[in-house]
């Protein structure tokens, strides 16, 4: 029995009410707007349904990938061969803990997170408001601008791992630049504890705004793409270093480096997978050729 008959048993017999999809296109998923059909894809209302919809793909020997806004997603153009669980349309609710600290659970877009910090009068994640994300996705790569990063402000992170659900702190975390314990694949984040500070709501607002300003003025937001395609190398920019290269409008197929800003990649329309993969190897190889610095990308690539 194929894992997809095993599942949709499971599925009927135990989770009816469950919404679940079959061969849905992950460019519908993901921002870059690029990626073909998920065998199947899940959209748990709760977290009593994702824990038990992770036991039955363990049983059934399917692979799951949870995603959130699909915002740092490079997917397959053949498709993929798993259960991809979306948690962003419920699993959304926050609520204040204690005086400066927030529970917030994993689908809960970043924008949305920071706008209930600023009505609380907490001041911490301005540097979130414009990241184009969940917060499971922003603890999963420790997520940052600005200065800002998710290290700064996530004290506890509950998560489902195969043997249970467990609750991470401190130096459990593991946060590094665009790296948490989660990187691994182990671990599915249910939610988060925050901890924050008390601030003056119009300079916070203001902080917000001045950000996201800059974020219109310097990054290609009318394109679809998964943000910054590569991690920032240790002393340089990735950005600039492309730009040195003279890659800026750069083409493979509808894959281009943004005139705007190097460091993204962007789908100019009608881009596959393979036409990103191939530009960011040239840009790479370029970059290393040019300048001795290895770039790496920061997108993640699911096949």
């Amino acid at each position: 029995m194929r894992w997809t008959e095993c599942l949709d048993q499971k599925i009927q017999e135990y989770l009816p009410d469950l919404k679940v999809e079959s061969d849905v296109p992950m460019s519908r998923h993901t921002s870059f707007r690029i990626g073909g059909p998920a065998r199947r894809m899940a959209f748990p209302e709760n977290g009593e349904q994702l824990v038990l919809l992770h036991s039955f793909a363990e049983e059934c020997g399917a692979r799951p990938l949870v995603i959130g806004n699909g915002t740092n997603l490079l997917a397959a153009h053949e498709g993929l061969d798993c259960l991809v669980i979306d948690p962003s349309a419920k699993l959304t609710g926050v609520r204040l803990e204690a005086e400066t600290t927030l529970r917030a659970e994993a689908g809960i877009p970043l924008a949305r997170l920071a706008d209930f910090a600023l009505r609380s009068g907490l001041t911490g994640l301005e540097f979130a408001h414009g990241i184009p994300g969940t917060l499971g996705g922003a603890v999963f790569m420790n997520a940052g601008a600005y200065g800002g990063e998710m290290k700064q402000v996530v004290a506890e992170v509950t998560a489902l791992y195969p043997d249970g659900i467990r609750t991470l702190s401190g130096d459990e975390l593991d946060f590094s630049y665009r790296h948490s314990a989660f990187s691994n694949g182990e671990g599915i984040v249910l939610s988060a504890l925050l901890r924050l500070q008390k601030g003056d709501p119009g300079e916070i607002r203001a902080r917000m705004d001045d950000l996201m300003a800059r974020r219109r003025t310097s990054q290609p937001l009318d394109y679809p793409s998964a943000g910054s395609t590569f991690k920032r190398p240790t002393g340089y920019y990735a950005g600039t270093l492309i730009d040195q290269c003279g890659l800026k409008g750069t083409r493979v197929g509808g894959a281009q480096v943004s005139e705007k800003h190097a460091g993204f990649v962007i789908n100019l329309g009608g881009a596959t997978c393979q036409d990103v993969l191939e530009l960011i190897r040239l840009v790479s190889d370029t970059v290393y050729r040019e300048k001795g610095v290895r770039l790496e990308p920061e997108v993640k690539i699911v096949r």
